[in-house]
């Protein structure tokens, strides 16, 4: 005769329970950690984004570099922490899209590890020219590679990276040999010294050789133009439809978070994304705030892992 009514009184408790857990998070300091060095792209987001949601929580967000292994170690410590939302990952599309293709063993499983909470932002690269090379457009620069194949070189910062893979994806779908070129960090000497071709370059560093005249920039590689330098048409405008190699960085943490939690967390980034002065230090990094739902950070991740899983198998990459 009690039973239904204790059942219903369990469920009540249960769900009071959850509701006190999401609105009390977080009750203590939470570390976010970064798999890069301090003043690198990925470590900038996260203290730009600790530092809004140490002021948005009251409670401290610590950022911790732990650097090696292509950002791997960084994202093995997460996924081995304690699901209780105190231990994130500022990371990038390099953990959880790319190096999964790219080595052999991971100590970890991007897909089943992680428990995905918003993908914050994304960054084109921009495909820029030295001067003298007689291509203005994506349409002329494949129809030089054309005409003599393995001639042209680009540069990357790396092995791996979003420069290097674009390059890969252009030179897949266009079906054109060009010779990469990897560098350990931005390869403008050698591009300014025109002993390099072109170059996948991050838009906030490179933009602004192309508007001193020094550079010229054709494309962006985002689907869609970048409001940094709404002047430049995409690569999938010039020819490539759905080309897309842009760099982004998410935050995730341990898979068994509960979902309360990663509501809270959502929550809270949500909130300080939505704060234009605070965009707007992003969009002077080049970067579009996205502040996607958990779910469709999750889709994003999982249509993105088997793409570059495939560029990178079929160009035989492999880590320096």
């Amino acid at each position: 005769m009690h039973f239904p009514r204790a059942v219903a009184l369990l469920l009540v408790l249960s769900s009071n329970s959850a509701a006190l857990a999401q609105s009390s998070f977080p009750e203590r300091s939470v570390r976010l950690i970064v798999g890069y060095s301090p003043g690198s792209a990925p470590d900038i987001v996260a203290r730009l984004i600790g530092e809004r949601l140490t002021d948005h929580w009251g409670k401290p967000v610590v950022v911790e570099n732990i650097t090696g292994g292509g950002g791997n170690i960084a994202a093995e410590r997460v996924a081995k922490a304690a699901p209780d939302g105190y231990t994130l990952l500022l990371t990038g599309n390099a953990s959880m899209v790319i190096n999964p293709g790219l080595y052999d063993k991971l100590p970890y499983d991007a897909v089943k590890d992680f428990a995905p909470i918003t993908q914050i932002a994304v960054t084109p690269n921009v495909l820029v020219v030295r001067n003298s090379l007689a291509a203005k457009s994506v349409e002329e620069l494949v129809s030089l590679a054309q005409a003599d194949p393995g001639k042209l070189t680009f540069g990357s910062s790396g092995t791996g990276t979003s420069g290097h893979l674009a390059g890969e994806l252009l030179k897949s779908r266009a079906g054109v040999n060009i010779q990469h070129v990897p560098y350990r960090g931005p390869p403008y000497t050698d591009l300014l010294g025109e002993r390099l071709d072109l170059c996948f370059c991050n838009i906030a560093s490179a933009l602004p050789l192309a508007r001193e005249g020094k550079l010229r920039a054709i494309a962006v590689t985002s689907l869609m133009r970048s409001p940094t330098a709404p002047e430049l048409p995409s690569i999938a405008e010039q020819g490539y439809p759905d080309f897309d190699a842009s760099g982004w960085f998410g935050l995730v943490g341990p898979s068994a978070m509960p979902q309360e939690v990663i509501n809270r967390l959502h929550e809270g980034t949500a909130a300080v994304l939505q704060d234009q002065k605070f965009r707007q230090k992003f969009e002077d990094l080049g970067m579009v705030v996205i502040g996607s739902s958990p779910a469709e950070f999750k889709r994003t991740i999982g249509a993105e892992l088997p793409m570059w899983g495939k560029i990178i198998r079929d160009a035989g990459i492999k880590p320096n």
